[in-house]
């Protein structure tokens, strides 16, 4: 059947599974699946062990991985991050898709995720395909008012040449970016996460491949958010760490 959604929004499950009542168990999920990993447990193994100590359905144990980390990972990112005030004449490699869904996501009601690292993550899915949705252009519109703000300079997204429809979304970047005038150049590549463990720019990005390896990463999608929606409502997935 082909995908018909007009919106990056929530899951139908999302609504009872990601509530002010599931929040104590899930961050009492993040807290010993973080612990795990510090310890040196297999990440798939403690995640099983974790979330059938604690019942959790197959969309909850994705949020608790997505927002756990190792202590040795945390203060890695906590030492890597750039903050916003810091970006201004610094060339840019985007996680094409990781940043631009969390924003899709945002506008359009999507659980959003603020993780243990400080990260903004989505519950979205890609499955090997990228459909535009409704959210496409304004997300696009709002990362590129944050970066000019900031000043960034010379920015190139980069987006996984597997995924369908990348090449169709590179030249919508590019359109855009010709129309505003911004500086934006578009790699659609074999692998993106591998181009941007190994750059000498500062990254954006909140995948948690790409920030174990990368040398300086800023959380652009968060920045986004705080300053175009405010209000987006944000499940704190933290472990209690923060």
């Amino acid at each position: 059947m082909p995908d018909q959604r007009q919106h990056r929004g929530p899951h139908p499950e999302d609504r009872q599974l990601f509530t002010a009542a599931t929040r104590p168990v899930l961050n009492r999920a993040v807290s010993d699946l973080s612990w795990l990993l510090s310890r040196g447990y297999a990440a798939d193994a403690a995640l099983q062990l974790v979330g059938d100590h604690f019942q959790l359905v197959r969309r909850q144990r994705l949020a608790v991985r997505r927002c756990s980390c190792s202590d040795d990972e945390l203060r890695r990112r906590r030492r890597t991050e750039a903050p916003p005030e810091s970006w201004r004449g610094q060339r840019l490699d985007v996680d094409g898709f990781n940043v631009l869904i969390t924003v899709e996501a945002a506008l359009a009601g999507g659980v959003l995720l603020l993780a243990r690292d400080g990260c903004l993550r989505d519950m979205a899915s890609l499955h090997g395909s990228f459909r535009q949705v409704q959210e496409t252009d304004p997300a696009l519109e709002r990362v590129g008012h944050v970066l000019a703000a900031c000043g960034v300079g010379q920015t190139t997204w980069f987006l996984d040449r597997p995924v369908s429809n990348s090449g169709r979304l590179a030249q919508r970047i590019r359109d855009l970016a010709a129309r505003q005038q911004w500086p934006w150049r578009v790699e659609v590549v074999p692998d993106a996460d591998a181009v941007l463990g190994e750059s000498a720019s500062l990254i954006a990005s909140a995948d948690s491949g790409v920030l174990a390896r990368c040398h300086r990463w800023c959380n652009l999608a968060r920045e986004v958010v705080a300053r175009h929606m405010p209000d987006a409502p944000l499940l704190v997935l933290d472990g209690g760490t923060r």
